[in-house]
């Protein structure tokens, strides 16, 4: 389906060399200042095309307009349309792509092309339709739009990075540390790393000038022979609030891999210690809990100095998510990207009509998608935080109409307090 969300309710809609793409953002919450030149329109400078000379040359400015659901820049809490027009189209670059016909007749190998057209009987005649990269336009808007809310309501930050582009790592595997989720140094950058620290680090997005460096050299190498390549990201989540997650289908780490491998040309997903995680012993993977200091005082009631000292982990191998609920930790998952389907190079397939041919893919297309990932990875965990934090909101409003129950710790006795809803355990 084109809805991502139960309360924070997200539909995309456009293809790739359509009018416009855009979204319909629905059950936003009023009141929140809304601008879209300040707010929306930075976060799509950092996904359009045309970046640097590592992406698709396609010039489009993506032109943020909000058609809906605001007035005086204000959100009025009634559904958010927002529009970006397609103003480079080039169908025509589809039209002649194959030595030996179109590329109307050749679905491209590992592209969508022929899967739309199993599904559906028909597909664009252009371009990825909806499977293009195009699409993820109205998720970064909608994304923007739900970070704003979380970083102002509980100071959430949300900051992803390329962690690797082919065979080169930002924290290359060890035998000590089998994967960067591991490696204390890949954690304490988890502690301090920053948007504008990784957009420093242009074109690749690595945090790190000699890593990235590296990395785009080798998207380089794989551009001049037509060629493309994979690689992954990282996100950090932090300031989640605690107890944010629907056991026991729509445990957070769930929803954050359904989000994270809806976006086009993912393949993979780990959160926490991830596949590495498997060669450590529980005695080592524990997260043993220990006492951390009251947060500080905030004119946030949620922020609010806890009256004694919370519990904290002492490691973080669970990625801020236990039993499918946020613990207050740092959440942090990687996420994997295929080499992009469109090459310029020749290559033998089958058109749809049986008949062997080769096809050489025309147009203007990325030699690696992760640089312009990044903040695609960011709005999808926006999304995810946003329509969790509206659920656990909705149950805390409701509990909260009712008298305490008998043989429960009352909510002026002291204990934990949770960050969304303020109940005691």
């Amino acid at each position: 389906m084109s809805t991502f969300g139960s309360h924070f309710r997200v539909t995309t809609y456009g293809e790739s060399h359509g009018l416009s793409v855009g979204c319909i953002i629905d059950n936003c919450p009023p009141g929140l200042q809304l601008d879209a030149s300040r707010d929306i329109q930075p976060h799509m400078n950092r996904r359009r095309p045309g970046q640097s000379a590592l992406t698709t040359p396609r010039a489009e400015k993506d032109r943020v307009e909000i058609q809906s659901g605001t007035e005086n820049g204000i959100t009025l809490g009634t559904p958010i349309a927002v529009k970006v027009m397609n103003e480079d189209q080039r169908p025509k670059d589809y039209g002649e792509g194959a030595a030996e016909g179109t590329m109307d007749r050749f679905p491209r190998p590992s592209h969508a092309d022929w899967t739309y057209l199993e599904k559906y009987g028909v597909k664009a005649s252009s371009g990825g339709g909806r499977s293009s990269a195009r699409e993820t336009i109205g998720r970064v808007a909608a994304g923007a739009v739900a970070e704003k809310f979380l970083r102002e309501a509980y100071g959430v930050e949300i900051v992803a990075f390329t962690n690797s582009v082919g065979s080169e790592h930002l924290f290359p595997a060890t035998k000590e540390w089998p994967s960067c989720a591991t490696n204390p140094k890949f954690l304490e950058l988890l502690e301090t790393v920053t948007r504008e620290e990784v957009d420093n680090h242009l074109p690749v997005r690595c945090p790190d000038a000699k890593a990235g460096e590296r990395m785009e050299q080798v998207i380089r190498d794989f551009k001049e022979r037509e060629d493309s390549i994979g690689g992954t990201v990282t996100c950090v989540i932090r300031n989640c609030p605690s107890g944010l997650g629907e056991p026991c289908f729509d445990k957070l780490e769930a929803k954050l891999a359904h989000a994270m491998l809806s976006i086009p040309a993912t393949k993979g997903f780990e959160i926490g210690s991830g596949f590495g995680g498997t060669e450590i012993p529980g005695s080592i993977h524990n997260d043993a809990f220990i006492l951390a200091p009251a947060l500080p005082p905030s004119t946030n009631p949620t922020h609010a100095a806890l009256n004694r000292p919370r519990l904290t982990t002492k490691t973080n191998n669970s990625g801020g998510i236990q039993g499918g609920i946020t613990n207050g930790a740092h959440i942090y998952f990687t996420v994997a990207f295929k080499p992009p389907a469109t090459i310029g190079q020749a290559q033998e397939t089958y058109s749809y009509g049986s008949e062997k041919g080769i096809l050489e893919a025309k147009g203007r297309h990325d030699p690696c998608v992760i640089p312009r990932a990044v903040p695609i990875v960011e709005a999808m965990a926006s999304l995810v935080v946003m329509d969790a934090v509206m659920a656990q909101n909705a149950r805390s409003a409701s509990r909260a109409l009712l008298r305490p129950l008998e043989g429960t710790v009352p909510v002026d006795q002291g204990g934990q307090k949770n960050a969304v809803n303020g109940s005691r355990v």
